[in-house]
């Protein structure tokens, strides 16, 4: 079976959970699944569902905070390429079916790494593995390499109107 690049992307919610969704399903259907978190450092509700699909879905941070409401720092960047670097490995493992590079658009976009950087490790997978990027600002030339391409758009969101973040539905 071969497999496929799937991106999803745009200013809407739920290309994370979009992308959970598949790694629960494949998980369902004897896959392992690895999922990396870039930007992402806080604890989310998703970590916690998860731990009960381990050792078949393992998600790991790349990330320490949310810094999208300013500049990332040297740390951020040095954790970035962290996580870069192993999912690199991973890829050569052998051990995962599907890999999930959750927030890997944001991760290009804050020039955390390279679109160069990731595609050469994207493009280093056996054939069969899946691959699915998440995040916002998808750049062309992703979602050019991409099979899938999903675009999420906001219609409306009550976070507009002042509503925070509720655990256990945006967090």
């Amino acid at each position: 079976m071969s497999g496929y690049i799937h991106v999803y992307t745009g200013n809407g919610k739920g290309k994370t959970t979009a992308a959970i969704g598949l790694a629960i399903r494949a998980a369902g259907a004897g896959k392992s699944v690895f999922i990396a978190q870039f930007v992402k450092g806080m604890h989310y509700s998703e970590i916690e569902s998860l731990k009960r699909f381990e050792p078949q879905i393992v998600l790991e941070q790349f990330g320490r905070d949310c810094f999208i409401m300013h500049a990332p720092e040297d740390e951020d960047i040095r954790i970035a390429r962290e996580g870069l670097k192993k999912i690199s490995e991973i890829i050569h493992s052998g051990v995962y079916d599907i890999l999930i590079l959750d927030e890997a658009c944001i991760a290009l976009y804050y020039k955390l790494f390279t679109l160069k950087e990731l595609t050469d490790v994207i493009n280093a997978r056996p054939q069969d593995m899946e691959i699915v990027i998440t995040g916002r600002y998808a750049p062309p030339e992703l979602i050019e390499m991409a099979d899938l391409v999903t675009e999420m758009k906001e219609i409306k969101h009550y976070y507009n109107n002042g509503v925070e973040a509720r655990k256990g539905i945006e967090f």
